[in-house]
């Protein structure tokens, strides 16, 4: 299951060492996640439901559900998509509900390590990676926090190159672009990276923002600063249909985690639901790593992605049904069959055309939906905004939100692409240190080219709909939560 050859990349894997699952040994490498090395040796059951002990498999690989949820040296919850591989590891299936053990003994609040900045950044995906990159060079001393193993959020498994102008990075593949970022992140003294690092609560005391994190699932931090700039992202959305929950169902991003960053297939035939940007670059992605893509199935009765990709897509013979559905996935503790069936107006299937395709993987593509739920807990006022991806968080022009010294750029403030992420976190980062008094005015000119800059990538046919949420949120329409 693991991938040894790459037509764009290399996987540079660690040291390999021996990890145990109900007591069996697996080998691994360290620098990958515990549930990508489960996944080579073929390991896809977790965990198992609470109530209906249904099994669970990986779903969106970046922390933010509890699929992948197990029993990591005798301690429960553990999500093992982002947390590496120690050699010697104990992996259990967590079944249900988990009890700590009497000898674990979890860390009290009055012991946490406090570092303080003028900026604090959480996320370090392409929004947080601007933000703390333009802050610092507006003179602001900036701590960057993210929970993953590694910097770059999304742009880590992006084989594809992007569109747009030249300073925006056109033409260059999304992984080349975090190592670019990542590297102007680590050469400035006043940028501080925080890795494996977890925020759990924001907090007001006095004029700072008090943000509450776990680091490596055992220390408690406390992370001080006057202005704070949410880039949390995104998480997969989910679709009704029978047996969704079976091992093999996956997010898109959770299967470009495996197969583009840590070199793992996914299985070997997929379908994919969703003919969207992200599922129509999937599908050539899963391609380039040797796994068929037996047909993307779309909804609508036209493509919603790039005639680009799609054109791609349909030169390596795979076929893209419109007006069709995923009706249920079969199997017993994995997926072994998709069936889908025709919709009509009414968007109802119908009977008689139901198409039954021998797959091990179910790839969901049907969009992401804005991670808020930090900004909800700090107080930001909450709007539901159709156009932006579901509930976000209101902020003005500045990317600043309802609660002053507050900010939020990425996906977290409106599902978009990576370009426009750069770009608000460039607009948060040296916006936030304006506020603080600590860049100067002439500042204010870096923010006024980056909002061109986006009204213009936004002007197009897909930007368009988002611009009008935007709007929406700037003169307060869209519905109080």
């Amino acid at each position: 299951m693991r991938l040894n050859e790459h037509p764009l990349l290399r996987f540079k894997r660690g040291r390999e060492v021996t990890i145990y699952f109900n007591g069996q040994p697996v080998k691994a490498y360290e620098g990958e996640p515990i549930a990508a090395a489960l996944h080579a040796a073929g390991i896809k059951v977790l965990n198992y439901s609470a109530n209906e002990k249904r099994p669970r498999g990986l779903f969106c690989a970046i922390g933010k559900c509890s699929s992948c949820l197990m029993i990591v040296n005798g301690i429960p919850n553990v999500r093992t998509c982002i947390t590496l591989v120690e050699g010697g590891m104990r992996i259990e299936p967590q079944r249900g509900k988990a009890k700590l053990p009497k000898e674990a003994k979890p860390p009290e609040f009055r012991d946490a390590k406090a570092v303080k900045a003028d900026i604090v950044v959480i996320g370090g995906g392409p929004a947080g990676l601007m933000a703390a990159i333009h802050a610092a060079d507006a003179g602001a001393s900036v701590v960057l926090l993210d929970e993953n193993p590694m910097l770059g959020g999304q742009l880590v498994k992006q084989t594809h190159k992007f569109f747009g102008k030249r300073e925006q990075f056109a033409g260059v593949r999304g992984v080349e672009i975090a190592k670019i970022l990542e590297k102007e992140v680590r050469k400035r003294d006043n940028i501080e990276v925080f890795l494996e690092t977890s925020a759990v609560g924001i907090f007001q005391e006095g004029d700072e923002k008090l943000v509450l994190c776990v680091r490596k699932n055992k220390e408690l931090m406390e992370f001080r600063g006057r202005a704070l700039i949410v880039a949390t992202g995104a998480m997969e959305k989910m679709i009704p249909f029978e047996n969704n929950d079976l091992p093999g169902i996956y997010g898109a991003g959770a299967i470009q985690t495996l197969m583009n960053t840590y070199g793992v297939k996914p299985g070997d035939r997929v379908l994919i639901v969703g003919a969207g940007n992200v599922g129509l670059i999937l599908a050539y992605q899963l391609v380039q790593a040797g796994v068929e893509v037996e047909a993307i199935v779309e909804v609508m009765p036209k493509v919603g992605g790039y005639f680009v990709h799609a054109a791609k897509v349909r030169r390596l013979g795979i076929p893209i049904l419109t007006r069709h559905t995923i009706l249920r996935a079969e199997g017993k503790e994995r997926v072994e069959r998709a069936v889908i069936a025709q919709l009509d107006e009414n968007w109802k299937p119908i009977p008689g055309t139901e198409k039954v395709f021998d797959v091990d993987v179910i790839a969901l593509a049907v969009g992401l939906r804005p991670s808020i739920e930090l900004l909800h807990q700090a107080g930001c006022q909450i709007r539901f905004v159709r156009e932006l991806g579901g509930h976000v968080a209101v902020r003005d022009e500045w990317m600043e939100t309802t609660v002053r010294g507050i900010f939020v750029a990425g996906d977290t403030a409106g599902i978009e692409e990576a370009t426009t992420a750069m770009l608000e976190g460039k607009i948060a980062g040296i916006a936030a240190a304006l506020r603080l008094g600590i860049a100067e005015e002439s500042w204010v000119k870096e923010i006024e080219r980056a909002q061109r800059d986006l009204e213009e990538f936004r002007s197009g046919p897909f930007g368009r709909h988002v611009a009008e949420g935007i709007r929406k949120l700037l003169a307060g329409v869209g519905g109080n939560v």
